[in-house]
C-alpha cells in the first residue's frame, strides 16, 4: 500500500465511523495491526469469556494469541471435541470476535455463513461483539457489499476449506444450492438496537478475504 492509498483509507475511516455512529454502534480506526490489538485489547476487560466465529483478520492482529496469553477466559472451538458445544457457549459469552464478509461506507455489515453459529452469535447472545475488519472490505453500498461477500469473501473461503462448490470452480457466485455452500445465511447488520454491544475496529491495511 502507497502513502496516497493510505491517506484515502484514513479519511474513508472517519465516514465509515460516522455511518457506524448513525447506527447506534462504535467505530475505531486503527493506523496498523498493531494499534488494532492495543484497541482490541482495550475493549475487552480481563477477566471476560471470550470466543469466535472463524475470522482471518482477528487472527491477524494476533489477538487470539494475546488473549490466551493473558488472565481470560478464551474458549478455543478447536480445544473442544463436541464443536457444536464450543458454538452454543458462544452465546453466553462476554465478548464475541469476528470480522465482516464486507461492510458498506455508511457502516452496514454483511455477513454470509455456512453454519450459522457466527452471524447468529453476531445477531443474538454474547454481550459485546468485536469486529476487526481491513479497509479492503469497505465498498460504496450494501449492493457492492453482498458482491463482494459472495464473489470474493466466498469463492476464497470455500477454497480454503477445500468445498466443493461451483465458485470453487469458476472463483464467482453462481447462487448455488450445492450441498456444500456456505452461502447459507445471509445477516445484514444495520443498527445496534443494544448501545456499547457493536464495536468495529477499522484497520489500515489488506486484512482477511
Amino acid at each position: 500500500m502507497n502513502e496516497f492509498e493510505f491517506k484515502r483509507n484514513e479519511l474513508l475511516a472517519i465516514k465509515v465511523i460516522k455511518g457506524l455512529a448513525s447506527r447506534n454502534m462504535t467505530g475505531y480506526y486503527a493506523p496498523s495491526r498493531e494499534e488494532a490489538l492495543r484497541i482490541a485489547l482495550e475493549l475487552i476487560p480481563e477477566g471476560s469469556s471470550v470466543t469466535m466465529g472463524g475470522g482471518e483478520s482477528v487472527h491477524a492482529i494476533g489477538l487470539p494469541d494475546a488473549l490466551k496469553q493473558g488472565d481470560y477466559n478464551f474458549i478455543d472451538r478447536d480445544d473442544y471435541k463436541d464443536k457444536r458445544a464450543a458454538m452454543l457457549a458462544a452465546y453466553d459469552a462476554d465478548v464475541f470476535l469476528s470480522s465482516a464478509n464486507a461492510m458498506t461506507e455508511d457502516g452496514v455489515l454483511i455477513n454470509i455463513d455456512g453454519n450459522a453459529n457466527r452471524v447468529s452469535a453476531i445477531a443474538q447472545g454474547p454481550k459485546k461483539v468485536v469486529f476487526v475488519v481491513g479497509m479492503n472490505k469497505v465498498c460504496d453500498d450494501v449492493d457492492g457489499a453482498m458482491k463482494r461477500a459472495r464473489n470474493v469473501a466466498a469463492p476464497i473461503n470455500v477454497q480454503r476449506f477445500g468445498l466443493n462448490t461451483p465458485c470453487s470452480k469458476t472463483g464467482s457466485c453462481v447462487d448455488c444450492k450445492s450441498p456444500d455452500t456456505i452461502c447459507c445465511q445471509f445477516l445484514m447488520t444495520r443498527y445496534s438496537r443494544h448501545e456499547g454491544r457493536i464495536h468495529v475496529i477499522l484497520v489500515n491495511d489488506t486484512l482477511g478475504f
